[in-house]
Parts: structure tokens; sequence; C-alpha cells
């Protein structure tokens, strides 16, 4: 009898469709490129290590990277340079909106004062086609060669001119008219008067000054300290007197002269400074006793007249720079005949010292209650920029009026902070006793603190 074959199992498996394969391969596609693009947003993302935002919620993705250590390192740099581009990005964008604002503001104030830009100042219609190109090319603006400058934050340099000049057009005009590359007008009263109404700095110019005729060599060193100058030595153009030994004599002369007896160097010029009588006249000597011994190296002298004050100083190996002006006299020709250092510029100018950098600052009679009270108390706190913890101010003779000394200018030294090593006050009775006019002469110093 023959076996009977068992009947087969029924099957449940169908094939799948050609569409069903399709899509399930791409839908691994999506997924793989979507975990790619996650993984990417994760490594590149500021969100966090374990935590990135896709701008509809949070996402926690824990990820375990088993990647050697040096592309993790690079893939940091990396990251910190993007987050770096960013910041200055934005730094950038904070920029050009503070220079749409400025622009804004700017083009606001010409259309309501009926200006136009012009190169350099901004000139009104009345006058600004009147200007010398000169002028315009000295204090126009000027594109950098190579381009933006990081530390000036500019792609632009700004000649310095003083504000004030803008008040006096037509004269900085004709301050700048000239030839070019020839010889400069002889105008040097026209243009002090400019720096004492504030137009300073002055523009630069292209022009040549005028020499002296004969010029013979300046007086060897330390001699020339106490040796007049040759006549040859500077140009006498703008001056009254046309010889030095004319200067020396006017100290006879009735009149007025800015500092009548400064250039007579045989005369009381050779004993300034060199005694102390306790009250208002203070000694060189006295006063560097009350620093360490060789400690007061250098200094600035304000208003300095023919520079005998750095002179003293010099003999004691003191370098002292002196600013002075040429009222009726060349001062600062006769400072520098002598062998010093002297800076043309008015008691009004920011002195030009890095803050914390002099030993010493010393004034006589220049700073007084002729300088208005505001513009006073801004140079005494930029004295005090100046000097280094420390050091000096040896304020010499301030002139004032009876009730402006414990009023005025008491409380004033004190708002700026100064310490007082001497202080001493007496009367000024040239004028006669019934004036009630004093004079009083302090040795201030800068906090070590």
């Amino acid at each position: 009898m023959g076996a009977v074959d068992s009947p087969k199992k029924q099957s449940y498996y169908h094939p799948p469709s050609p569409r069903a394969a399709a899509f399930k391969f791409k839908l691994k596609m999506a997924m793989l490129v979507l975990l790619t693009n996650l993984l990417t947003l994760y490594l590149f993302s500021s969100a966090g290590p374990s935590r990135f935002d896709l701008g509809l919620g949070r996402l926690s993705l824990p990820i375990v990277w088993d990647a050697n250590a040096s592309l993790v390192a690079h893939l940091d740099s990396t990251r910190a340079q993007v987050a770096a581009t960013h910041s200055r990005l934005a730094d950038l964008h904070r920029q050009l909106a503070s220079s749409n604002s400025l622009v804004e503001a700017l083009l606001v104030e010409l259309a309501r004062s009926g200006g136009r830009p012009q190169d350099g100042l901004s000139i009104g219609p009345a006058n600004g086609d009147n200007l010398p190109d000169e002028l315009k090319l000295a204090v126009g603006p000027h594109k950098l060669p190579l381009g933006y400058s990081p530390r000036m934050g500019s792609d632009m340099v700004h000649p310095p001119v003083g504000v004030a000049c803008l008040r006096f057009k037509e004269e900085l005009a004709q301050y700048m008219s000239y030839d070019v590359g020839g010889e400069c007008p002889v105008d040097d009263v026209f243009a002090q008067r400019l720096l004492l109404k504030g137009c300073e700095p002055l523009p630069r110019r292209r022009c040549h000054p005028k020499s002296p005729a004969n010029y013979v060599e300046p007086t060897p060193f330390p001699q020339s300290l106490w040796t007049p100058p040759h006549d040859s030595s500077i140009v006498w153009d703008a001056y009254t007197c046309k010889s030095y030994k004319c200067l020396i004599d006017r100290n006879k002369q009735p009149g007025y002269f800015d500092c009548k007896d400064c250039f007579d160097l045989a005369g009381r010029e050779k004993h300034r400074w060199m005694y102390d009588n306790g009250i208002l006249d203070y000694g060189i000597d006295q006063v560097l006793a009350t620093r360490p011994r060789r400690t007061v190296r250098i200094g600035l002298d304000i208003g300095g007249g023919s520079g005998t004050f750095a002179a003293r100083m010099r003999e004691r190996n003191v370098t002292i720079v002196t600013t002075t002006m040429n009222l009726d006299g060349p001062f600062n020709s006769f400072i520098a005949s002598r062998g010093l250092i002297s800076m043309h510029m008015s008691v009004s100018q920011r002195l030009p010292f890095f803050e914390n950098t002099l030993d010493i600052v010393h004034s006589m009679h220049v700073l007084s209650n002729w300088i208005p009270d505001t513009m006073l108390e801004f140079t005494l706190y930029d004295i005090y920029r100046v000097l280094r913890p420390g050091g000096l101010f040896w304020l010499d003779h301030f002139f004032c009026e009876g009730p402006q000394l414990n009023g005025t200018y008491m409380p004033m030294i004190g708002r700026v902070g100064f310490k007082r090593l001497r202080w001493n006050a007496g009367r000024k009775v040239d004028r006669g006793p019934q004036k009630n006019e004093w004079y009083f002469s302090a040795l201030l110093e800068k906090p070590m603190t």
C-alpha cells in the first residue's frame, strides 16, 4: 500500500509590491537625512552639549561621540570662530546703525541751517565757495591708503583743527592763502591772534617760513642758558623791537609790556627761584627737597616767559617743557636759543601729554583770575591728569581779589583733589593798599592713591 503525501501548509507570505518597497526606501533615506542634519546642528550650535533649538521647541538629543580628540578639538575651534564671527557682525551692525543716526542728524542740521556739505568744513553757501582750495585740503578728511583701521575705528583721517576756527572763516581763509611751495607770509601776529581766539591748533601750511638773514650758530650749551642770543638768530618783522638790546632796555621805559624784564638775563631773571622767603617766594631747591632725591626729572612750565624756570631746573638735571606766546617779543625763539624746549600754545589748549607722566607742573602769574572760572577748573583737572601720583603742582603767585580767595579758588582746588604741602597768601600792594587784591602761592601734590 503506497504511502500517501501529506498536504502542504497554506502560505500567508505576500511579496511586497514595488510601490511599498520604494516607500520604505524613501522613508529610511529621509530618516537618515534628518538624523544627519540633527547631528550637524548639534555640533555647530551654541545651544549646549545636549540640547538645541529648532525654533518650534527644545529637543533633547543625547549624543555619544567616540571620535578622536584632535577632531573634537578642531570642531570646537571652528565653533568658537563661528561664534566670534557672529559677535563681530553684531558689532558692525551696531556701528552701522550709529553711523546712520549720525548722518541723519547731520542732514537734519544742514537742512535746518541752509548749508550743504563741503570737503572738510561745513560751510554755508554764502561764503563756502570763497574758501581757498588749500584750506579745504588742509582740514578735509583723507582716505587711509590701507583702508579701514581697527585702531582708529574709521577708514578716514581728520586733521585736527580747533572748533573755534569755524567762527572765523574769513581769517582762516586768509591764513591759508599763500603760494604752495613758496615763502609763507610774515603773519605771526595774525596767526597768534587766531590762536588766542581759540582757533588752536591752526591747520598746517605748505610753505617755507622766512629765514633770518646772516644766521649764525647758537651759543654752545651750557653757556647758552645765560647768554643772550645773536640778533641774527630770528626774524624781527613781527615785533616792535628789532634787537635783543631793545628788548632788554625796555625794562627802563614807561608803558606795559608782557614780562617786561624777561629778556634781561643779568637782571632779576638771574635770581628768580633761587631764594625761599617762607611766604610767597618758594625756592627751587626747597621744592625739590619735598620729593625723594632725583625723582623729579621731567615737567612743564605753563606760560614760562623767556624760560628761566626751565633753565634753573636744567642746571639741576630736570627737563622742563615751557609753553609761551610771542606777545610782542620772540619768547619761543629766545627759549630755544638758550638750549631749552618751548611750545607755542595758549593756556586754553589741552596739555599734549599722556596721563600720569610728569613729575612737576609749574605756573607763575599766568593762571590767575583773568581766566573764566569754568575754564580754569578744566585746566586744573588737566594738570592733575598729566601729573604722576606723587607729582607736584607749583602754583606760583596766583592773583585774585580778596573775596575770590576763600569763596572761589580754595574750594575749586579742593574739588580737584590736590593735597596741600605749602600754602601762603599775601596782599598785592603795587597798586595801592586800598585795593583788596591778593597773591597766593601753593605747593600741591597729586595723591599717591
